[in-house]
């Protein structure tokens, strides 16, 4: 194949498209982006936005509108997306829209997003929502004047950038149809680890260059830029490498271990579906592998509190997939027995202040911590610090903040938040939440964010003078981009290094000792940008390459009525997402079933029961029979109506249909159904004074061993349940396992209103601490009672007698319970009293033993609600607890801390 040429027809000139303010190297690049596709790559804080503006005014006339064309800015981060929009509105009166995932573009069609092109002339998103955009065919590339590619270096591999481009752009080339101009913008040519030659610099170069069907522009030399942008000076700290001592390591590891495999046993005797149990397995080996990181990397307290937050957080945890409710609560389970190993090792008197070599020496800090926070106040004195702390995963931007806000505030007044992204899918923050981080750290409010790579990228905060590498930069892009944050005159780069043993000072001054690896990595990724830029300049006169066979090879289904693509690699996105749309609640999350058998080479693809499509069973490459399977369901799932022509579930356009008639659609995230027998009528209603009530038990049988006997349940309704309910058999799972139900009627009763009152304000108790565990918001829900009158079904305790069961009403009457007036009862009737006589002493005042006996019992120091199945008369509190390091403390005096 012959070079593809670069040269594509620009626009007739219009009135100048540059700014009165822009430098001499950024007219020069906007003049070669008007003649050809071109790659900027130019250091952080040169400018590269402003020509990459520039040139969306100089195809301002063929934006305007009513035309049909628009101008789309991608950018690989969410938080960057109303950055470069605020910055296009801000030189330019083109008008633009903003795009990102969480604003429900998954469900868009081509109607909504014909309206959004009507309207806006520069759309500002993610690349994922182009790439789908395409792939669905709601709009063509063909309509796209100018497409900006924002960190461009991300082109590669299975990114969406690459598929943009393969996919499509590269495809239309080879048709000779209209195409966008390219814009690319970067610091760095390069994503990965530096190469050790020159020539391995080009070949990497060169495929961006392909890839992007663009030529790089950069200027001659750094000093052409160096007296405009502020480059910050690289220091290197050593800390010592003292790590957790190897026997406290050694019991946790154990410890984590144990509670691992018993969790896992638990699965099993659950009736869970495979992918379910696969699922939370995966899930909880992850969770289990963070928690020994962290103990490894950051020490005892911080593994702490890495534990504590993952067992409070989210449901979807540290995987992006949705578990259904017994898996994350087995998980939540394993994270908070986990704490407790944890802080069984702490001491009641241990606190962050005092000896830093001391908490590094028991293992409760690792010395890269400590070392971080010394590095931290060596900066106390400089006016209006703004730092930003990267590290490598989100647990550790989490658990850092938590630290560094409890210490800092001691010897400065400075705030630390983080920032972490969600690919992880240890999901905890909003892009809302983010967004005014960076504005609070823009004004000062903010003075410390520990962030992941996510703010490597583009965040343009010009006081920014602080930048510490806590964990090293896996990439000579994260290298040069995270230095780049430091936008301020005189900043700092702080990498932070183990320290070894004695080498050469060919560096830096103060360099004496160090980890010999990364001290070598980070002298390549220094000079790397100077290799990048004279391989660039020597190349410059060579063509574009065309692209390689190998793109070209890839299967590919085609909707010929709207142009809409699947990829056998986009296949398997397609399918996820299809099952996630297939009717859920959550006990149950639908999702693709893969079974492999390597011997044949065969592979058959499930899918959920509500799908109509039988299982797809495909042979083939072992590497590719996922895709394969994929792609073929995908073709059949089209051709039954279940895919739309755009190649979307048919489930998300009939939700999209409804919305445009005016209609309430059904989410299935959310259901708020009721059958009809648990509402009320006016017909079932009895004569005034009472109300008659259908009584069904369920008998339960558990399926596993258990200390805890598991009380039947009565099931009262307002009308009767058909008679093929009745008398069914059915399993419930819990989380030890299953239990067999068996429904019979009972009979039927009258209940006076002030009874069914006492029922609803129960029912509401119980569900909201079984449910929501606390009894923050239960005031107002019982006060709501009086406005559901319509709901009349009532799930309440059953009798454990022997004889005919009945409703517990002793149990149902608890609800009323008042510590005042049980306390004063008690000492009218002591003798009544089945306690012994024995007070304990509670923060409500005095109570009998007997009072706690079977109750519930709220702890305000942790917000935690305990059933008391049993008294120990063995114990007090002043009885010793021991402690994981031998010390022995009062209860008292644990619970004091606590």
């Amino acid at each position: 194949m012959e070079a593809v040429p670069m040269d594509i027809d620009a626009p007739p000139d219009h009135d100048d498209p540059s700014l009165p303010f822009a430098r001499s190297y950024q007219l020069e690049a906007l003049q070669v982006a008007i003649r050809q596709n071109t790659i900027s790559y130019l250091e952080t804080g040169s400018g590269k936005t402003l020509v990459a503006i520039m040139l969306l005014r100089h195809y301002a006339p063929f934006l305007r509108k009513p035309s049909p064309f628009i101008a789309v800015f991608l950018v690989p981060q969410v938080v960057l997306v109303r950055q470069q929009a605020e910055a296009v509105k801000a030189h330019s009166d083109l008008k633009v829209g903003t795009y990102w995932g969480e604003m429900g573009v998954d469900f868009w069609d081509a109607a909504i997003w014909k309206q959004e092109i009507d309207k806006h002339e520069v759309l500002v998103m993610t690349p994922q929502i182009l790439l789908n955009c395409l792939r669905h065919s709601f709009f063509k590339l063909e309509f796209i004047k100018v497409l900006i590619f924002d960190e461009c270096h991300h082109t590669g591999g299975k990114h969406p950038y690459a598929c943009i481009m393969t996919e499509f752009y590269h495809k239309l080339a080879c048709k000779a149809c209209d195409l966008p101009r390219i814009f690319g913008m970067t610091a760095s040519l390069i994503k990965s680890k530096c190469g050790t030659s020159e020539s391995e610099y080009w070949e990497k170069i060169k495929k961006l260059e392909t890839i992007m069907h663009s030529k790089v522009y950069t200027c001659v030399s750094e000093s052409a830029i160096s007296k405009y942008v502020p480059i910050s000076t690289p220091k290197f700290r050593f800390y010592e490498a003292l790590d957790v001592p190897g026997d406290l390591v050694a019991r946790l590891r154990f410890g984590l271990n144990n509670l691992k495999t018993k969790h896992e046993n638990l699965l099993t005797k659950m009736d869970l579906t495979t992918t379910s149990l696969e699922s939370t397995r995966k899930k909880l080996t992850r969770t289990c592998e963070a928690l020994l990181y962290c103990l490894d990397d950051l020490g005892l307290m911080l593994a702490s509190k890495a534990a504590k937050f993952l067992s409070s957080c989210d449901s979807d945890g540290m995987l992006s997939d949705k578990l259904d409710v017994f898996g994350e609560r087995v998980v939540k389970k394993f994270s908070t027995d986990a704490s407790m190993v944890f802080q069984s090792c702490i001491s009641t008197e241990w606190t962050l202040g005092g000896d830093a070599r001391a908490h590094v020496k028991s293992g409760f800090l690792t010395s890269k911590v400590a070392y971080l926070i010394q590095c931290l106040l060596d900066y106390r004195n400089f006016k209006d610090i703004r730092c930003i702390v990267f590290v490598e995963r989100v647990i550790t931007a989490i658990v850092l903040q938590s630290l560094l806000s409890e210490i800092l505030p001691e010897h400065v007044g400075w705030k630390t938040m983080y920032i972490a992204g969600n690919n992880s899918g240890l999901q905890t923050q909003t892009r809302k939440t983010q967004n005014e981080i960076v504005e609070d750290f823009r004004k000062g409010m903010v003075n410390i964010i520990v962030a992941t790579s996510i703010l490597e990228e583009g965040l343009d905060v010009q006081s920014c003078n602080l930048v510490i590498r806590f964990d090293p930069s896996a990439t000579v892009s994260s290298f040069i981009q995270s230095r780049g944050r430091a936008r301020m005159e005189n900043s700092d780069y702080v990498l932070m290094l183990r320290r070894h043993r004695p080498l050469n000072t060919s560096l830096h001054n103060n360099i004496s000792y160090g980890d010999i690896s990364g001290q070598f990595r980070l002298e390549k990724y220094l000079s790397s940008g100077e290799i990048m830029r004279s391989e660039s300049l020597r190349h410059a006169s060579n063509p574009c390459p065309p692209l390689g066979s190998e793109f070209y090879d890839e299967e590919i289904y085609r909707v010929e009525s709207t142009g809409a693509v699947v990829t056998s690699t986009s296949s398997i996105c397609l399918i996820h997402f299809y099952c996630s749309r297939l009717p859920s609640d959550g006990y149950f999350k639908p999702a693709p079933h893969f079974v492999i058998n390597k011997e044949t080479s065969r592979c058959t693809l499930y899918l959920p029961k509500s799908c109509p499509l039988p299982p797809v069973s495909v042979e083939g490459d072992i590497k590719s029979l996922k895709q394969k399977a994929c792609l073929q369901a995908c073709i059949m799932l089209h051709k039954i109506g279940s895919l739309t022509d755009n190649l979307v579930p048919d489930t998300v356009a009939e939700k999209l249909d409804d919305r445009e008639l005016g209609e309430e659609c059904y989410d299935d995230e959310f259901p708020v159904y009721f059958p009809p027998e648990a509402v009320r009528s006016q017909e079932s209603c009895s004569q005034p004074g009472s109300e008659k009530y259908y009584c069904y038990l369920i008998k339960l049988c558990p399926q596993y061993e258990s200390r805890t006997a598991v009380q039947d349940i009565v099931l009262v309704m307002c009308s009767e349940l058909e008679t093929e309910i009745v008398n069914s058999n059915f399993n419930l799972e819990d989380v030890r396992g299953s239990l067999n139900a068996t429904l019979s009627y009972m009979g039927f009763l009258d209940l006076t209103p002030m009874l069914v009152n006492l029922c609803r304000m129960f029912q509401i108790t119980v569900f909201n601490v079984l449910i929501h565990h606390s009894l923050d918001k239960l005031k107002g829900k019982i006060q709501a009672l009086k406005h559901c009158d319509h709901l009349d079904y009532f799930v309440l305790p059953a009798t454990t007698s022997a004889q005919k069961a009945s409703i517990d009403w002793t149990c149902v009457r608890s609800v009323l319970f008042s510590y005042k007036q049980a306390w004063e009862d008690h000492k009218k009737y002591p003798l009544q009293c089945n306690g012994a006589g024995v007070v304990v002493t509670t923060k409500d005042g005095p109570a009998c033993k007997c009072m706690l006996q079977n109750s519930l019992v709220y702890t305000p120091h942790n917000r935690k609600l305990y059933s008391t199945l049993g008294i120990s008369d063995k114990l007090s509190g002043n009885s010793f607890l021991s402690m994981c390091d031998g010390a022995s403390v009062t209860y008292k005096e644990y619970y004091k801390f606590r």
